[in-house]
């Protein structure tokens, strides 16, 4: 159906290897030319001032979920005037043990336009439909959830 490419690179800029004092920090490119300054997380020796891949992942499966939301709704005709989002996700160990973001939960606030705003149910049914079409969500097994 489609592509979709990112490219990452990264540089020693330290004199020694060690893990507790090599940059974490790095570039992340797309296919459109965005440059995007990237690290490991605060946790992980990351630059707090830089995306990290966590926080990437969390944000990828609520903008997923939020574009599927809006293209639903659109088709419906039940116009939506704004859309915010406060995604959390949890990174936990596993089943096997591992560390993993093994769960997301989104948090999205949603004004209706128009006479035609969803029922609490329907509301709710839009969110089920979204998540089961949302691209990222079908690609992962962390399981996600509207709050």
């Amino acid at each position: 159906m489609s592509e979709h490419v990112a490219s990452v690179s990264w540089k020693r800029e330290t004199p020694g290897f060690d893990y507790d004092s090599y940059s974490r920090d790095h570039i992340v490119r797309f296919e459109s030319g965005i440059e995007v300054p990237a690290s490991a997380a605060p946790a992980f020796l990351g630059n707090p001032e830089r995306v990290d891949p966590e926080s990437a992942f969390v944000a990828a499966l609520a903008s997923c979920h939020m574009l599927t939301f809006l293209a639903l709704c659109s088709r419906r005709r039940i116009p939506v005037e704004s859309y915010a989002d406060r995604a959390v996700g949890h990174l936990e160990k596993n089943e096997q043990g591992k560390s993993a973001v093994t769960r997301v939960e989104l948090h999205p606030s949603i004004v209706f336009g128009g006479e035609r705003a969803p029922s609490p149910e329907e509301l709710r049914a839009l969110h089920e439909r979204a998540h089961a079409e949302c691209f990222i969500a079908n690609s992962v097994l962390t399981r996600v959830t509207v709050a």
